[in-house]
């Protein structure tokens, strides 16, 4: 039996203290641009909360507003550029801490977030996170297209990118970190799951530790 430990982190509001999309995009387009692409995709921004507008389709509308057919290599380096300044304020210093324990008892650490992974692959190494599950943008001849490339990383498609990432290695033991009912389903899955602000964090154990397959 495998005694693989995986620790799946929420971003947004769980590492972060604040959405990171939208401060990604308001250092990527300015203030001006984001505030006419903001009343551009009004409909469907209010849409979201109630279930009139998806949420995936909704980003992908807004930063097409906000950017347009920006190509790749400039969205890059303004997600290199957001990583390694604005990005830094927005972290909380405990979650780190958490992190980096899970990493001293040998666990594996995965990112996973609703979020565009363009800035959290430049992000997730500095903290030593390989793996990256996240919403991929959709590109065409190097350049941003205005939609997603597969399925918004929210709620059921989190248990369906990590079960797809792990494949026929399924771990032991499953930790699932969250805040927000896009996590409820990855925190059903796991052995241990923390939901801010519902539950103590959960204790810490060693790889080949106690518990199920999940």
């Amino acid at each position: 039996m495998t005694d693989r430990v995986i620790v799946a982190f929420d971003f947004d509001g769980t590492i972060t203290t604040s959405d990171s999309f939208r401060a990604f995009m308001l250092d990527a387009a300015g203030a001006t641009r984001f505030a006419l692409a903001a009343l551009r995709c009004l409909p469907w921004l209010i849409g979201i909360a109630p279930g009139w507008s998806q949420r995936g389709p909704t980003k992908a509308r807004f930063l097409l507003a906000a950017l347009g057919a920006v190509r790749r290599e400039k969205l890059e380096a303004a997600a290199q550029r957001f990583a390694q300044t604005r990005l830094l304020d927005l972290l909380r210093p405990e979650m780190l801490v958490r992190i980096r324990e899970h990493q001293a008892l040998g666990h594996e650490v995965v990112l996973v977030s609703a979020s565009p992974s363009v800035y959290l692959r430049q992000w997730a190494p500095t903290v030593g996170i390989e793996t990256v599950l996240a919403s991929e943008l959709e590109w065409r001849d190097g350049v941003y297209t205005g939609h997603l490339a597969g399925r918004n990383c929210w709620g059921p498609e989190k248990v369906a990118r990590l079960r797809a990432w792990w494949g026929e290695k399924a771990p032991a033991t499953l930790y699932a970190y969250g805040d927000s009912r896009g996590d409820r389903e990855m925190a059903q899955l796991a052995n241990y799951a923390w939901i801010r602000g519902e539950a103590p964090l959960p204790p810490l154990l060693p790889t080949g530790g106690f518990g199920a397959t999940a």
